[in-house]
């Protein structure tokens, strides 16, 4: 087990906006302490990974939009992996998804799991 890695299972999305900013404070977070962090989007994750969609949520009225947190765990060097079955369930192709994301299938969620120190869901 490293005492570095970490992962984010994230699995809300538009439809639970108040749940979808702090995963990515989380993980910007953890990144600038020097961890290597990864975030596993399914569910209705995956669907905060489509081009434009994360602008559109906010946690709470006034707040900031989910994609400046997101943009700011990228800008941190988190990385993000997206489920394959997530994805067909969704009707998310890869050209929908921002270019930053890595379609891999739900195996690599437990294989990365094992390897982490701290593994955290939303």
């Amino acid at each position: 087990m490293a005492d570095d890695k970490v992962m984010i299972v994230m699995t809300s999305g538009p439809d639970t906006p108040h749940r979808c900013a702090t995963p990515f404070f989380f993980a910007t977070l953890a990144a600038s302490m020097d961890y290597d962090v990864t975030m596993f989007f399914t569910i209705d994750g995956t669907v905060l990974l489509k081009k434009g969609v994360a602008d559109t949520v906010f946690p709470k009225p006034g707040a900031k939009p989910v994609g400046e947190f997101l943009r700011g765990a990228l800008e941190a060097g988190v990385k993000f992996l997206a489920c394959t079955a997530s994805t067909e369930l969704n009707d998310i192709d890869l050209n929908d998804l921002i270019p930053e994301v890595k379609m891999v299938g739900g195996a690599t969620m437990w294989q990365i799991a094992e390897e982490c120190k701290t593994v955290m869901t939303f």
